[in-house]
C-alpha cells in the first residue's frame, strides 16, 4: 500500500485494503498494449495511462461516452484496479474484462470517479481490461495519469514510479538572473542594469518580447545606482526583511521610452520591485506604472511619485498600480495616475487623486472621501497573506519565505514577519524548455515550484493537487498552453499558493487557462485558503491567442490578491474581435472568494462574473473592449453589450468598494453598454464608490449600476466620470 507519509506528500487519499504485496508489486498492465475510443490530442496517448509515470496521462476528447483499455497479454484473474484520475474525472463508469477485446462484462458496478486515486476491489478474469465512462464529471473530457490492473491475489502500491529529480539549497536560477552583492561595484550593477534597459528604449519589440531579467540583491548597502526599469524586469532584494538590502539612488519608471507611445504610462506593465529598501537621490523615487507592475515589500526612505515627469504637460498620464506591504516614509503623490491600490502600507501622506483611489489597512491612508476627492479607504483588509519570496539564510542558502495568513490586517507585514520558511532543496526549479511532463513529475515527487524567467511551452497541463504547495516565479514567467489545455489547474485542497506567474493564452483555444478547485465542491478552507498574487493572464500578445475563460475559481475562501486578465487591445501578434477571442476574464464560483487589487480588461462577454456567495472585491478596474464592430454584434441576455462586473441573481451577499469601468470604441463609437455592473436588487449586495468614463467621449455607457448613476459621456465634459456612491 502508499505510505501514510508519500500519501500525504502527494495530497491524495487512498483506501485501505489487505495485502500481502510489497510496495515494489507492479500492475500487470504497466508497459502493456492500451487503446482508447480516443485521444485528445497526439500529446495525450493510451499508452500514457500505463506507463507508470504519474507526470504523463491519456486524455479523450469532450464527449461522452468514452472507454480506455489494456490487453494484458494473457488471461489473467483480476482482483484491483486502481484509477489515478486527473481533475476531468468520470462522474459515472465501470470496469469490464473481455477475453477477446470484443465482448464485455462489468466486473464493478456503474462507479462515481473522483480527482485524485481511486481504488477498486473487483472480481473477474480476462485478457483485455476497460475502464468504460458514460458520463464525464466536467465539460472536458475524460483524464487518467494511471490506469493500474493488479491480478493473481497481488494487491498494489497504487503510487506509479517517478524519477527522482534533482533540487539543491544554491540553485542555478539561469542566465537571465543577476545576482549581485555589496562588494559588487556600482559601476558593475549599473553597466548591468542600463544593458538590460537600453536595448528595450524605443523598440517596437520590446513590450511583447522575450527578454526577461531579474536583477537580486544579497543583504548589504549599495552605492548610487539608477536602475531603469523596463519590461518584463524585476529588481529585488534576498535579505528577510527589506531593510537587509539598501539602494542608494533610483529604481525608476518613467515615460518617453516606450515605442509608439512615448508621452505617457500608459502602457508600462509587467515589472516589478520587491523586498529593499531605497534612498531616492533628490528624495523622491519615480514609479510611473500602470497595470501588473507591482511594488510589495520594499521602504521609500523619502518620497515616492506615482506619476511620470511629463505629467504637467498635459499629457503624461499612468494607469493603474499596486502597492501592498510598503513603508513610504514621505509623501505619496500620485499626479496624473487614473486609479491605484494600495494595501496594508504605512505612508507619511498621500497626495491627488484623478478617478478611483483605493486604499485598505493602509496607516496613514487619506479619509474615504469619494468621489471628491475619489479617495475610497477600508482601515483594514479582511483577510490577507502576503506574497511569498526568495531569501538568502546567514549560510548563503537560498530559501523562500511564505508569510503567514492575517485577519483584519494593517500596515506593512515586516519586520518579525510570521511564516515558514522553506529550503529550496524542496522546490524544483524550472526553467524555459522543461517539460509539462517533468514539472508534473516534481509535483508528483512532493516539490514546490520555482519558475526561473523564460517562456514555457506546455502540452499537458501542470496539476497541483498537494496541499500547502508553493508555485511561484521571478521575471515574469510566462506559461503558453498547445493544443487548447488548459495550463494550470489546482485542485480543491488548502493552502496552495501561486504567484508570479503570467499566462498567455495558445493559437488554439482554451476552455480556460488555470483553474482552482472542482465545480459544484465547496469545501471550506477558511482557516488555509488557496492565494494568488502577481498572477497575469494574457489572450493576444506575443501570440494569437484564444481563451473562452481565463481564471476560473471554484474553491471557497479563496484570495486573489492583485491579478490583470487582459484580452489584449494591441500586441505584437495580430489583435481583433475575431482573432484574440475571450468571453469572460474571471468567473468566481466559490463561495467567500476575497479578490484584493482586481484588473479585468476588454474581454468581449461579461468580463467578470460572480456566482458564489458572500464575496468581496476591493478595488476593480476594468475597460470594455475596444474592437466592438457594431452593436448587433454585441447583445448581451439584458440588452446593449455586457456588463464589466455581473453579480449573478441568485447571490445574496455580495460587496465591492472602489470599482471603475471605462469605455473606448474607438472601431465604433456609436456602440454603447447599457450598464457596467449589474447585480440583484438585495440588501445584502452592497456597491460602494463605482463610477464609469468614456474615455475621450468614445463611445457610450449608459448607466453605472444596473440602471442608476447616468451616462458617459458626461455632459459635464470630457471624460467626466458618473460616480454612484453606493448601491444601494
Amino acid at each position: 500500500m502508499l505510505s501514510a507519509v508519500l500519501a500525504a506528500a502527494l495530497g491524495i487519499t487512498v483506501a485501505s485494503v489487505a495485502t500481502t504485496a510489497s510496495a515494489a508489486d507492479i500492475p500487470v498492465s504497466q508497459g502493456k498494449t492500451a487503446t482508447a475510443s480516443s485521444v485528445e490530442s497526439a500529446a495525450f496517448p493510451a499508452s500514457a495511462a500505463v506507463d507508470g509515470n504519474a507526470g504523463t496521462r491519456w486524455s479523450s476528447t469532450f464527449a461522452d461516452p468514452q472507454w480506455l483499455q489494456v490487453d494484458l497479454g494473457s488471461t489473467q484473474t483480476i482482483n484491483q484496479v486502481v484509477l489515478n484520475w486527473e481533475a476531468a474525472f468520470a462522474s459515472a463508469f465501470t470496469i469490464q474484462t473481455s477475453a477477446n477485446g470484443t465482448s464485455w462484462t462489468n466486473i464493478s458496478p456503474v462507479t462515481a470517479g473522483q480527482s485524485g486515486v481511486q481504488t477498486l476491489n473487483v472480481s473477474g478474469s480476462g485478457r483485455y481490461v476497460r475502464m468504460n465512462g458514460t458520463t464525464r464529471a466536467t465539460p472536458y473530457g475524460y483524464s487518467l495519469w494511471e490506469f493500474q490492473v493488479f491480478a493473481n491475489g497481488v494487491n498494489p502500491s497504487p503510487s506509479p514510479s517517478t524519477p527522482s529529480l534533482p533540487t539543491s539549497d544554491t540553485p542555478d536560477l539561469g542566465p537571465n538572473v543577476r545576482i549581485f552583492d555589496p562588494s559588487t561595484s556600482a559601476a558593475t550593477i549599473q553597466t548591468a542594469v542600463d544593458q538590460a534597459f537600453n536595448a528595450q528604449l524605443r523598440s517596437p519589440t520590446a513590450q511583447f518580447g522575450t527578454q526577461r531579467h531579474v536583477f537580486l540583491f544579497k543583504p548589504g548597502t549599495y552605492g548610487r545606482v539608477w536602475a531603469n526599469v523596463g519590461f518584463y524586469t524585476t529588481i529585488a532584494g534576498l535579505g528577510l526583511n527589506p531593510d537587509d538590502v539598501t539602494i542608494n539612488g533610483a529604481v525608476n519608471v518613467d515615460s518617453g521610452w516606450n515605442y509608439g507611445d512615448e508621452s505617457n504610462a500608459t502602457q508600462n506593465f509587467w515589472r516589478s520591485m520587491e523586498n529593499l529598501s531605497i534612498v531616492p537621490e533628490g528624495g523622491t523615487n519615480r514609479w510611473a506604472v500602470s497595470q501588473a507592475a507591482p511594488m510589495r515589500r520594499v521602504h521609500i526612505k523619502g518620497n515616492l511619485t506615482l506619476a511620470p515627469s511629463n505629467q504637467d504637460n498635459g499629457q503624461g498620464y499612468s494607469s493603474g498600480g499596486y502597492l501592498a506591504d510598503s513603508v513610504v516614509d514621505g509623501v505619496v503623490s500620485s499626479g496624473s495616475q487614473q486609479q491605484w491600490y494600495t494595501r496594508d502600507s504605512r505612508i507619511a501622506r498621500w497626495d491627488g487623486g484623478v478617478w478611483n483611489m483605493v486604499y485598505s489597512g493602509v496607516q496613514g491612508a487619506p479619509a474615504n472621501a469619494f468621489p471628491n476627492p475619489p479617495h475610497t479607504t477600508l482601515a483594514t483588509t479582511p483577510v490577507t497573506r502576503e506574497k511569498p519570496f526568495l531569501y538568502v539564510d546567514s549560510a548563503g542558502l537560498y530559501r523562500v519565505f511564505v508569510p503567514a495568513l492575517r485577519r483584519n490586517s494593517a500596515g506593512a507585514n515586516w519586520p518579525n514577519t510570521a511564516g515558514t520558511s522553506i529550503p529550496m532543496r524542496e522546490f524544483y526549479v524550472a526553467k524555459p524548455g522543461d517539460s509539462a511532463a517533468r514539472i508534473n513529475s516534481a509535483l508528483a515527487q512532493g516539490l514546490n515550484l520555482f519558475f526561473t524567467p523564460g517562456t514555457y511551452s506546455l502540452n499537458e497541463t501542470l496539476r497541483v493537487t498537494r496541499p500547502n504547495t508553493v508555485v511561484t516565479g521571478i521575471g515574469f514567467p510566462t506559461l503558453i498552453p498547445n493544443n487548447g489545455v488548459e495550463a494550470l489547474n489546482v485542485a480543491d485542497v488548502d493552502g496552495v499558493k501561486v504567484s508570479g506567474l503570467t499566462f498567455d493564452a495558445g493559437t488554439t483555444n482554451s476552455p480556460t487557462l488555470m483553474s482552482i478547485g472542482q465545480p459544484g465542491v465547496h469545501t471550506d478552507h477558511a482557516a488555509n485558503p488557496i492565494s494568488l498574487q502577481d498572477v497575469f493572464f494574457r489572450i493576444g500578445s506575443s501570440v494569437q491567442g484564444k481563451a473562452t475563460t481565463t481564471l476560473a475559481v471554484h474553491s471557497d475562501d479563496t484570495l486573489i490578491d492583485h491579478i490583470w486578465a487582459w484580452r489584449a487591445d494591441h500586441g505584437g501578434a495580430p489583435t481583433g474581435w475575431t482573432v484574440n477571442t475571450g468571453d469572460t476574464g474571471v468567473i468566481v464560483n466559490g463561495d467567500d472568494v476575497l479578490a484584493t487589487g482586481l484588473f479585468v480588461e476588454h474581454y468581449q462577454k461579461y468580463e467578470v462574473i460572480w456566482n458564489g456567495n458572500r464575496g468581496k472585491t476591493i478595488f476593480f478596474q476594468n475597460e470594455k473592449p475596444y474592437d466592438v464592430p457594431n452593436q448587433a454584434a454585441w447583445i448581451g441576455p439584458r440588452g446593449n453589450g455586457y456588463a464589466a462586473y455581473k453579480v449573478a441573481d441568485n447571490v445574496t451577499d455580495h460587496e465591492l468598494w472602489g470599482g471603475g469601468s471605462y469605455a473606448y470604441f474607438n472601431v465604433n463609437p456609436s456602440v454603447r453598454v447599457d450598464r457596467a455592473f449589474e447585480v440583484p436588487n438585495r440588501a445584502g449586495v452592497r456597491l460602494r464608490s463605482v463610477l464609469t468614463v468614456s474615455l475621450g467621449d468614445v463611445g457610450t455607457i449608459a448607466n453605472v449600476v444596473n440602471d442608476t448613476g447616468g451616462a458617459v459621456p458626461n455632459p459635464a465634459g470630457n471624460t467626466t466620470p458618473r460616480n454612484v456612491v453606493a448601491y444601494p
